[in-house]
């Protein structure tokens, strides 16, 4: 049987799989029922698993050879209502898979299904890492920590993306997917009634300054053959339309392919707005949460991906 012939044969069963994960979303940290889920379907085909933390699966397909190639699926979903008419759309409310991880947790069974069965002709091992929490940029480094990565020698992550027509594979060598770091920044000034704001401070303003002057970190603090971008997704303060706060909360997110430019631009995300608060006369309180490091796409792996997928897939 040739592979294509073999994968093809796990459509259905992948699909069916997908649009189940996709009806029952849980999120980060509290995939119970999906690892449940995928445990279950691990034991119909055969193989074996462990938990190396609570929700986590850990599955080996024993070949013949020594060296030993990891697979990896993230498992978790995100807090967003779902607005579709699907007849599979989630069924948890205001929690759905809209990043596509219960895509990845059904190829990750579907390969494992088709490895199994020709498990007898693997020139080696091949571990299925179901990963929990990615979306906290948490779940990964929990399972490095149990070492789930020893006598790995090599692994491979698929992620689904809607920018990339259905039936193709972009696979790349070097830097693939930015860093991610979290940016909180808190300007704490003084509040007062909006029809005296000269006896007051007002945090809105400053963060405002704040957040049109911060694009010029990414213009002026680095080189600008480097890419980077720099995202304010939140911004809180105030309780009435006619009362100045005193404070006034932002957070986004940092992300870049290189590790010197990841500290240089997060002492300057710091400095600006300690500075800028400082300038109105108010304090910025500024916390960046190191997320996770780029996606570096190792060289050999890569290119027998490539290979692999040209070969088998069409």
């Amino acid at each position: 049987m040739k592979y294509k012939d073999l994968l093809e044969k796990q459509y259905d069963y992948i699909l069916n799989l997908r649009r189940e994960f996709h009806m029952y979303p849980e999120l980060s940290f509290k995939e119970y029922n999906t690892s449940k889920r995928i445990k279950e379907e691990l034991e119909k085909i055969g193989i074996e698993y462990i938990n190396l933390t609570e929700t986590s699966v850990v599955g080996f397909i024993k070949g013949k050879g020594e060296k030993t190639v990891a697979l990896r699926a993230d498992m978790d979903a995100l807090s967003i209502k779902e607005e579709t008419n699907v007849k599979y759309k989630s069924k948890v409310e205001n929690v759905m898979h809209a990043c596509g991880h219960d895509g990845h947790i059904a190829m990750l069974l579907g390969a494992s299904k088709a490895l199994y069965e020709i498990k007898d002709q693997l020139n080696g091992n091949v571990k299925l890492i179901f990963q929990p929490a990615e979306e906290l940029v948490k779940g990964a480094k929990k399972l490095i920590e149990k070492n789930v990565l020893e006598a790995v020698d090599g692994i491979l992550g698929i992620h689904l993306w809607n920018d990339i027509p259905s039936g193709k594979i972009n696979i790349e060598k070097g830097a693939r997917m930015a860093s991610g770091d979290y940016v909180k920044i808190d300007f704490l000034a003084k509040g007062g009634h909006g029809s005296m704001p000269h006896q007051t401070i007002d945090p809105i303003v400053i963060a405002s300054s704040f957040i049109m002057n911060s694009q010029a970190i990414l213009s002026r603090e680095k080189d600008p053959l480097d890419p980077a971008v720099f995202t304010i997704g939140k911004l809180t303060s105030g309780t009435r339309f006619n009362v100045i706060s005193d404070s006034a909360h932002l957070e986004g997110t940092f992300r870049c392919f290189n590790e010197d430019t990841r500290k240089r631009i997060s002492k300057a995300i710091t400095k600006y707005a300690k500075e800028i608060a400082e300038s109105f006369k108010a304090k910025a309180n500024v916390n960046i949460y190191k997320g996770t490091p780029a996606t570096i796409n190792d060289e050999k792996c890569s290119l027998i991906a490539r290979e692999s997928a040209k070969k088998n897939c069409w």
